[in-house]
């Protein structure tokens, strides 16, 4: 017989290394020859989209194109630390670098231009397109690519950023504090098709919805709710290391079961944006928390749809079918 269960998942979750730990992002911008613009930082890309993300933070400053900006990462030798790619933290804090950075730059960029256009100070000074314009007196203007021809070699520009996030040790003895900041929230519902005489449990419909204080690339956002999706239904469904006597018997993808695209539903995805005053733009990360309430959703479903509570992952069809021969 098969049933239908409907279940919801939610949860929360702080920002980076947390309580009262030093969490420090650092970034150098620098004016490259054409009056491109270099970002040097430890941003790490392992998927989430940070090559992307990071240069339109750094365009939406300087008022370049993402095209206009070269990212220079992974490489200790050519830049300053940012921390690890880790916690949630790349787009927060290392967002927050490339930010202040970014603005330093253009400080740094209206002096040069205020001596290269022989002018009395840096006000009324804006950026456009490449360009530096005195905005009440636009025929006074100056590109990056003319900067850039000015300052080279040892004179070359370049500006610093650093960003520490605020985090607060927890109290020991009462386990009271603040140990994260900001939070992010998320809450995902599905529903499942039980049949609870192979014990097979079929995903059919989900929505999810994952607040992202502002989105920075929507269609990257959303492709990290898909990923996360799909890991917290492998952890549910699939994913068994299968450990006997400490050693581990699935230790091949033969063995070891992790969805594939077949597995996966069109996923209805809701991107909650209550911007964060801290944050760059108002942007949070949602590395982790995009896989933390799908598990809890599909128990919650299996259990609505059989009234059989699944304390053991992940729901095996052996186990399942274990858990309701119990019940019965």
């Amino acid at each position: 017989m098969k049933k239908i269960g409907k279940g919801i998942g939610v949860s929360f979750y702080g920002t980076g290394y947390g309580n009262g730990f030093p969490d420090v992002s650092r970034a150098i911008i620098r004016l490259l020859p054409e009056g491109k613009i270099g970002i040097y930082c430890g941003v790490t890309e392992v998927g989430q989209g940070a090559k992307t993300s990071m240069r339109q933070i750094a365009a939406e400053v300087l008022g370049l194109g993402v095209e206009d900006i070269e990212l220079v990462h992974e490489n200790t030798s050519l830049m300053p630390d940012s921390g690890t790619a880790a916690a949630t933290r790349q787009t927060y804090n290392t967002g927050n670098a490339i930010k202040i950075a970014c603005e330093n730059m253009r400080t740094e960029l209206f002096k040069k231009t205020k001596e290269a256009l022989s002018l009395n100070s840096t006000a009324g000074l804006v950026l456009e397109n490449g360009e530096i314009i005195l905005g009440f007196f636009p025929q006074k203007r100056i590109s990056f690519k003319e900067l850039a021809e000015i300052y080279k070699g040892e004179k070359i520009l370049e500006a610093s950023g650093e960003f520490t996030a605020q985090t607060t040790q927890m109290d020991e003895e009462t386990g009271q504090g603040a140990p994260y900041w900001p939070y992010t929230f998320n809450a995902c519902a599905v529903e499942v098709e039980v049949d609870t005489n192979t014990g097979i449990v079929n995903l059919l419909r989900a929505t999810f919805a994952q607040d992202a204080g502002r989105a920075v690339n929507p269609q990257l956002l959303e492709g990290q709710m898909d990923g996360g999706f799909a890991m917290g239904l492998g952890y549910a469904l699939f994913e068994d290391l299968n450990i006997e006597n400490g050693k581990m018997k699935n230790n091949k993808f033969s063995k070891y079961l992790i969805p594939t695209a077949m597995d996966m539903i069109d996923i209805k995805n809701i991107i909650v944006e209550d911007p964060e005053s801290t944050a760059p733009y108002g942007a949070k990360g949602i590395g982790e928390p995009v896989m933390i309430p799908i598990a809890p959703a599909i128990l919650n479903a299996i259990y609505d749809a059989i009234g059989v509570r699944i304390k053991e992952l992940p729901v095996t069809p052996e186990k399942l079918m274990k858990a309701i021969r119990e019940s019965a």
